[in-house]
C-alpha cells in the first residue's frame, strides 16, 4: 500500500473500531500521560514528547503471571496460561518501539528458552507509532542511534501534516490492520511536507556525546576509580530502571492461589540492595557504587557485546524523572573523557 492520509478526525472513529475485536492500547489517561491505557473511547491525545512510563510494560507486564502448578497423584502438573487476544498499540513514539525491539531477544531469541507469555504478547500485536515532531530537552535519540522518525520495530508509522496524518504501512501486520480503514490518497506534496517535518524533527534534537568508543572504553573499566564517586548522589530508588523502555530486570515468586500455586514475575531493578542479595547472604553488588557500574555497564558495554546495540534510545526518561539530576547524558560524556 502507497502513502495515504488518515485525517485526524477520523481517529478516534478507527480506534473504536479497532477496540470492537481487539485490545487496543494509547497514551493516557487524560493530559498527563502516565502510561499506556486501554482505549475505551475517552478520547484520544498526544502527549508532546512521550508518556511517562515507556512502552515496555504492555508486554513486559509489571506482575505476569506465567503459569500454575499443583502436586496430583505425586507428580507435579503444570498448567501454562499464556495472555489471550490481539493488541493494537497506537501512538507509541520511534524510541519506545526501538526499545521493545532492543529487548525483544532477551526474551525470544533463544526458541528452547524463550519466555512464552512475551513472544505470545509481541507476535499478537501490531504497533502504530507516531513520528516525533517536537523532541524534549532531555531527548538524544539521534546520539544513540535512533530517530524521532524512526521506522524500528514499528507496523505503521504515521507523520503529522496539519489535519492529517500521512500513513505508511511497514509489515504484513501494519497492512492488515489498515485494510478497511477510511484512508485518503497521499499527494506528492503530503509526502515532501511529512518528509520536511521529519527533517526538521531531527535538527531539534541535541547531540548529546558521541557514542563511539564508549564500550571500548568500558572495556576493562570494571575497576575503575571513576565508579568510586560518580554513584554517590543516586539514592537508590530504582526510578530509573523503571521508566526505561530497555530495562528488564525481574524477580519471580511462587504463589499458593486456591488449590496449587501460581508463578508470578515482577519487575525489579539492579538499583536494588536486595536484587542481588544471595540466600546465603553473600551480596556481590553490597553498595550503590557496584549497582550502579553494573547499570551503566550492563547498558553500554555487555549488552552491545551480546546483541550489537546499546541498551539505551534516548528518550530522556531517566534524566527528567531522577530526584536527584543523575544524568546518562553527563555519565557517557564523562567515560569517552576518560584515556583508554
Amino acid at each position: 500500500m502507497g502513502a495515504r492520509l488518515l485525517k485526524k478526525g477520523r481517529v478516534e472513529e478507527l480506534l473504536n473500531g479497532w477496540a470492537a475485536s481487539r485490545r487496543v492500547v494509547v497514551p493516557g489517561p487524560g493530559p498527563d500521560y502516565e502510561d499506556f491505557v486501554p482505549w475505551k473511547g475517552q478520547g484520544f491525545g498526544l502527549p508532546p514528547v512521550n508518556a511517562r512510563r515507556s512502552l515496555k510494560g504492555v508486554f513486559f507486564c509489571r506482575t505476569d503471571k506465567l503459569f500454575r502448578y499443583d502436586k496430583r497423584d505425586g507428580e507435579v502438573v503444570f498448567c501454562e496460561e499464556l495472555p489471550e487476544g490481539h493488541v493494537v498499540v497506537f501512538g507509541a513514539r520511534p524510541c519506545d518501539v526501538r526499545g521493545t525491539a532492543m529487548i525483544d531477544p532477551v526474551f525470544m531469541e533463544d526458541p528452547d528458552l524463550h519466555d512464552p507469555a512475551y513472544k505470545t504478547r509481541r507476535e499478537n500485536s501490531t504497533t502504530v507509532v507516531v513520528g516525533c515532531d517536537a523532541p524534549g530537552p532531555a531527548c538524544f535519540c539521534t546520539s544513540i542511534g535512533g530517530d524521532p522518525h524512526g521506522k524500528e520495530g514499528a507496523d505503521v508509522i504515521l507523520t503529522d501534516i496539519g489535519d492529517a496524518y500521512l500513513v505508511e504501512t511497514l509489515t504484513g501486520k501494519g497492512e492488515a490492520l489498515m485494510e478497511g480503514a477510511s484512508l485518503e490518497d497521499a499527494g506528492e506534496d503530503d509526502i515532501k511536507e511529512a518528509a520536511r517535518r521529519a527533517e526538521a524533527a531531527r535538527g531539534l534534537v541535541e547531540k548529546a556525546f558521541e557514542i563511539d568508543g564508549i564500550k571500548e572504553n568500558l572495556d576493562g573499566f570494571f575497576e575503575h576509580e571513576y565508579w568510586k564517586y560518580m554513584y554517590e548522589k543516586c539514592l537508590g530508588c530504582g526510578v530509573c530502571t523503571y521508566v526505561c523502555p530497555t530495562c528488564h530486570c525481574f524477580d519471580v515468586t511462587d504463589e499458593e492461589r486456591g488449590p496449587g500455586y501460581t508463578r508470578y514475575r515482577n519487575w525489579d531493578s539492579c538499583q536494588f540492595a536486595l536484587f542481588t542479595l544471595h540466600t546465603s547472604g553473600h551480596n556481590p553488588r553490597p553498595t550503590g557504587m557496584e549497582r550502579m557500574r553494573q547499570r551503566f555497564m550492563h547498558k553500554l558495554n555487555y549488552f552491545v557485546h551480546k546483541y550489537g546495540v546499546t541498551a539505551c534510545v534516548g528518550c530522556g526518561r531517566c534524566v527528567v524523572n531522577c530526584p536527584v539530576n543523575l544524568d546518562i547524558r553527563e555519565v557517557v560524556r564523562e567515560i569517552g573523557g576518560i584515556p583508554r
